[in-house]
């Protein structure tokens, strides 16, 4: 109640600075006469059967418009066969209260309006013959529209759906202004208060600091001399080969040079190969003087045969001489 009369005061101010004079009388005169501060689906269903009966077809679109808008485009998309079957009765029932009272001029000036609206849905297709109708209301096409049990049917139903729909939605945003204002200001509190804790901690952090730097003040001095120690150690000058002196070994009592060793195996080496080449410059010289070695041989022991052979001869014919 409190924050419904705090948001009057809001709309009354506003009336005032934008220089409402008229909004601001009908404000007043409505806040005198009402008797509950929360909607009511009635006043809107009141507002419909006031633009009906005074055949204002554009307070009644207007009004459609703004609820269409405003709350049935936030419902879910199985109300809208529902929104738009309600709309269509709506119509109807303006037609046939203009048609009762004998406003033909009213039905005409709807068609004409309306016409390009209305000929793309199958359900007005009968309804445009309803200006030229005699006796519609005993018309097997109309007479149900103009049963009273009918029109009580639709104002109802228009009652419960408008109920339903304002039950459901949330509130708007000019209702919410002095709860998001209280919003904002328990933030801003927050915020302060972090702010101030956080001024704190950094003071303290700072004292502590400040603390850690004095004590350590005297422990200072040893640990840097350790610290330059540790890097003389480390960084030592380097020094050249000739700074470089060696060590004093006796020598051993036989002293073995390897590398005459290895000169004198290369010099056994070198004489058997030349052994070796000296051999086979002979096999050469043989096989090109068209003689064999093996072949020499033989030919040296056949005539050592052949001079014993003649020894023997000549010793026999000596011996048979003599």
């Amino acid at each position: 109640m409190t924050q419904v009369a705090f948001l009057d005061n809001l709309l009354r101010e506003y009336l005032v600075f934008r220089g409402f004079s008229s909004t601001l009388k009908a404000l007043d005169l409505e806040q005198r006469t009402e008797k509950d501060q929360h909607f009511r689906a009635e006043r809107v269903l009141e507002q419909f059967q006031n633009a009906i009966q005074a055949y204002d077809l554009q307070a009644l679109r207007s009004l459609w418009l703004h609820l269409d808008n405003n709350l049935f485009s936030k419902l879910e998309h199985t109300y809208a066969v529902a929104v738009k079957k309600l709309e269509n009765s709506l119509l109807k029932y303006y037609l046939v209260t203009a048609y009762s009272n004998n406003r033909h001029d009213k039905v005409s000036e709807f068609f004409t309006k309306m016409a390009g609206e209305l000929q793309q849905h199958s359900e007005w297709k009968d309804w445009f013959y309803f200006p030229f109708c005699r006796n519609a209301e005993e018309s097997p096409t109309f007479a149900l529209f103009f049963t009273k049990q009918w029109q009580d049917t639709l104002l109802l139903s228009l009652q419960n759906f408008l109920t339903t729909v304002y039950q459901c939605l949330p509130q708007p945003s000019f209702v919410r202004a002095e709860q998001e204002a209280a919003h904002m200001q328990r933030l801003s509190d927050d915020n302060a208060g972090l702010r101030t804790r956080l001024l704190h901690l950094q003071q303290e952090l700072h004292q502590m600091s400040q603390q850690q730097s004095g004590t350590g003040a005297v422990s200072g001095s040893s640990l840097n001399a350790d610290a330059g120690a540790r890097r003389r150690s480390v960084y030592r000058p380097q020094q050249s080969l000739s700074d470089i002196l060696p060590f004093d070994i006796s020598p051993p009592g036989h002293i073995v040079d390897d590398f005459c060793i290895i000169a004198s195996e290369a010099n056994s080496v070198s004489q058997a190969s030349d052994a070796q080449a000296r051999g086979l410059k002979q096999l050469i010289r043989n096989i090109g003087s068209g003689g064999s070695p093996v072949m020499g041989r033989k030919d040296q022991a056949a005539g050592s045969v052949g001079e014993k052979s003649n020894k023997r001869r000549s010793g026999s014919v000596g011996r048979s001489w003599i």
